[in-house]
């Protein structure tokens, strides 16, 4: 009797022949002459489409996207939270996506540029490298816990504000929350709540700026006790094609599924005395792929020497 396949296990299925197949040629010493054909024909690193990525700019700052590929865009808002003192006094307060834009006619690179916060958005194969500049302009010190939350995320969830026109690309919404994944000790972990995962690093320090009932944000973010060793959150799509990640090397936090079905990764800007300034890099991700795949990728951006 034959065996029907969804779309999604199918595409599953074929991944994990194509994983084996791989693995069979890397025994074998049969896989650098395939694998060097397929460079050749695409003039993109094995997974990437060859159609570079393309940055847009939407209300709340630039959005990446995969030309020709409905099912493979994302927005970034930025920016939308400060977190420890940066920018203002408190635990949590409202950052802004009202800053000075400027997008490249090509769609390959793209700046926000505040007065004492700017980033850069470069498109590379298979997502975009960020660069973040912050100075503080305040009158007062930002602790080592100091950060910046942008949002990453889908388009507009339903209901969230009908007046906005972005639709949501519903490959990425992650309704049944199944498929986001954060950098625990024990390697990628799901998670499918709104508890915030604080990096591993700085937890003592977290736990002492908690007062008895937590941070004015734990009734909608909850202190997780699982922690983060690294500051990647993942998604895989719906249609079990394409995976998109964002991730800092300097982070504080990742926390996710927020009423616009985003993921947020703090960057984590302190210490910063007055008048100090500190750059720090990140990457966004949108490839055909796994979160495995992804990970890989996070951890050799890492290793590559700074500017």
């Amino acid at each position: 009797m034959p065996i029907l396949l969804s779309g999604f296990e199918f595409a599953r299925t074929a991944r994990a022949l194509l994983a084996l197949a791989a693995a069979v040629c890397a025994q074998t010493g049969q896989g650098d002459d395939v694998k060097g054909k397929s460079d050749a024909a695409t003039g993109s690193p094995p997974g990437f489409d060859s159609v570079p990525l393309q940055i847009f700019e939407w209300e709340r700052g630039f959005g990446l996207r995969v030309p020709g590929q409905p099912a493979a865009e994302m927005y970034l808002w930025f920016y939308e939270w400060n977190m420890f003192e940066a920018m203002a006094p408190g635990q949590h307060t409202q950052g802004t996506y009202k800053l000075p834009r400027r997008l490249e006619p090509e769609g390959r690179e793209a700046v926000v540029d505040g007065p004492d916060i700017r980033l850069t958005m470069r498109v590379v194969p298979g997502g975009a490298e960020l660069t973040l500049q912050v100075s503080n302009r305040t009158q007062h010190s930002w602790p080592e816990l100091a950060g910046v939350i942008p949002c990453w995320n889908p388009g507009l969830a339903p209901s969230t504000d009908p007046s906005a026109r972005i639709p949501q690309n519903r490959n990425f919404a992650d309704a049944w929350r199944l498929r986001s994944f954060f950098v625990s000790a024990q390697g990628l972990e799901q998670f499918s709540t709104r508890e915030i995962h604080f990096n591993a690093r700085h937890r003592a320090a977290i736990d002492r700026a908690a007062g008895p009932n937590g941070f004015v944000f734990s009734t909608k973010w909850p202190t997780s006790s699982s922690d983060a060793v690294a500051g990647l959150l993942v998604r895989e799509s719906e249609d079990g094609q394409w995976v998109t990640g964002i991730a800092w090397e300097e982070f504080l936090s990742v926390q996710g599924h927020n009423p616009w079905n985003c993921l947020h990764a703090c960057a984590r800007v302190g210490p910063l005395r007055p008048g100090e300034s500190r750059t720090i890099r990140g990457w966004l991700y949108l490839f055909r792929g796994t979160k495995e795949e992804c990970l890989a990728r996070f951890q050799r951006d890492l290793r590559k020497p700074r500017p």
